[in-house]
């Protein structure tokens, strides 16, 4: 059994329900828009699989692959920034999709929380939506599930959108 949590668009702000909401978290996954220090500190505190997003630094393209394709409790997964949703992905993320058959597809990119079975494709899809402060999305939210043989348990914590004037990075227990 592995407890995972997914995170994505933080843009260089993580907020403190991260800690909270992921300490009983195996392992983390960013899937893009990290932003400068982010990757860092869940790295201090937690094992970590990410991608580059559009808005990330060269630094972090250069450190990190746009795809990721891992197993994790027996299920094969990919990961990418830029995904659309079921019936809506882009062509040749499609055909990367039907030629890898992951059993779960993580993706960020639109701030939008979608979590969803897509029937087509037979993969869990997520999207967390938005963890940071950028963007026009009104709320933050994360996502953690339990793989045991499939995903399970899946819970979404939404919480108030940081604002501009909160600064700083919390620091973790």
């Amino acid at each position: 059994m592995v407890r995972v949590g997914v995170l994505s668009d933080t843009h260089g702000v993580l907020p403190p329900q991260v800690f909270s909401f992921f300490k009983d978290c195996d392992e983390v996954w960013h899937a893009g828009d990290i932003g400068t220090g982010v990757l860092e500190e869940l790295r201090e505190w937690k094992r970590v699989r990410a991608v580059w997003g559009n808005c990330d630094s060269f630094a972090l393209h250069y450190e990190l692959e746009e795809r990721a394709f891992f197993e994790c409790g027996g299920l094969r997964v990919m990961m990418t920034h830029i995904g659309g949703w079921p019936g809506h992905y882009p062509h040749e993320l499609q055909r990367t999709l039907a030629l890898a058959k992951p059993d779960i597809f993580v993706c960020g990119h639109s701030h939008i929380l979608k979590v969803m079975y897509d029937k087509e494709m037979g993969l869990l899809h997520i999207n967390p939506g938005a963890a940071g402060r950028q963007g026009f999305h009104q709320v933050g939210t994360l996502v953690r599930f339990v793989i045991d043989g499939q995903p399970k348990e899946l819970e979404v914590l939404e919480f108030p959108k940081l604002n501009r004037t909160d600064a700083g990075r919390p620091q973790h227990p």
